[in-house]
């Protein structure tokens, strides 16, 4: 293992940002990411782990020492005549993964397609699209403790995973590093899912009989998934992009009805006592899609993703952004927004 220095993150971020760590280290097994931790114990120095780069937003030099996870490898074990257990080292690229289940006609992240990132991060913020969610298919994830330095197993429940949540982004933040995660997938009686989003249009145009599930394969949905993703969401290798920066608010349903005597024609989602509005939507009725300050821009298709658009812009200069985003939805709605996208 080479342990460069003053390395510079601009490649390994997707919003292209130009900043380097003190410290890098590249590991390709858990000997390696051991080494790694004893090194940084020795300097002293904080350790960060970065997956595929696409979650994460730095605002400034990092002063520690950066760990990319690239533990490959994927296994399957046959459970039953339509069960499989999938196992994805923590390295691996997400949407390769998904490939590499639908070509074995393994059902159950079709809708979870050109999902940008790996796997290992997967889990922590329960990634979802177009009406699925990792929570769905997980089975499990082995965990390398910080504090003790084993590897435990996280299943379902320990992992408390909620809207873009786990324990991985609260109380067991910096506490773990996922090493490898468990899906258990279908082989042939499928959950097709093409209600959310435009997946039926798009089924129609791909000319699948989008109107009786039976006759749409994973297949079918993988490929709508990615021409709708395609057609909305800026590529990160063209233009530095993180995805959806910020996630899209519950509120309370009185704080809604409230709102929506102003705003009748808000979309919404209601939840329980709870009620999903569509950030994006916020956003826009701010007037900021395809609004650009200096290096900065909200997508002009797409509201909810903030863009390097010059390929100069700071962390900083991205982070500002955001916040006057905050600040107007807050100011014209009373909904706060969230960002979904790790700070640093």
């Amino acid at each position: 293992m080479n342990i460069q220095h003053h390395f510079s993150l601009k490649k390994h971020n997707t919003f292209g940002v130009d900043v380097t760590s003190k410290y890098f280290a590249e590991v390709t097994s858990l000997d390696e990411l051991f080494e790694a931790l004893k090194y940084a114990n020795a300097k002293n120095a904080q350790p960060l782990f970065l997956g595929g780069g696409s979650n994460i937003l730095f605002t400034q030099n990092f002063d520690g020492v950066v760990i990319q996870l690239d533990l490959k490898g994927v296994s399957e074990e046959i459970i039953s005549e339509n069960e499989v257990l999938v196992t994805s080292k923590a390295g691996e690229n997400w949407h390769a993964f998904v490939q590499y289940c639908l070509g074995k006609s393994y059902g159950g992240l079709e809708n979870l397609s050109l999902i940008p990132g790996n796997v290992g991060t997967s889990p922590m913020q329960n990634i979802g699209a177009y009406g699925v969610e990792i929570k769905d298919t997980f089975v499990s994830c082995k965990v390398l403790n910080l504090e003790t330095l084993e590897v435990e197993k996280f299943d379902h429940e320990k992992c408390r995973f909620g809207y873009r949540e786990s324990i991985f982004k609260r109380e067991g933040k910096g506490k773990y590093v996922i090493l490898e995660v468990t899906f258990k997938l279908t082989r042939k009686d499928h959950l097709i899912k093409t209600e959310y989003g435009a997946i039926q249009a798009e089924l129609k145009k791909l000319g699948s009989e989008y109107s009786d599930n039976r006759c749409v394969t994973i297949q079918d949905v993988s490929k709508a998934v990615i021409n709708i993703r395609q057609s909305k969401l800026p590529d990160p290798k063209i233009i530095g992009n993180a995805g959806s920066f910020f996630k899209n608010p519950s509120i309370p349903m009185a704080q809604f009805l409230e709102v929506q005597k102003k705003y009748p024609e808000m979309p919404n989602y209601p939840n329980g006592d709870l009620v999903k509005i569509p950030a994006g939507w916020l956003i826009e009725q701010c007037g900021w899609k395809g609004k650009q300050i200096g290096n900065v821009a909200s997508h002009q298709l797409q509201a909810l993703v903030i863009v390097n658009a010059t390929g100069e812009a700071s962390g900083k200069e991205i982070f500002d952004f955001s916040r006057m985003i905050i600040q107007s939805v807050k100011e014209k709605f009373g909904i706060e927004l969230e960002r979904e996208v790790n700070i640093v």
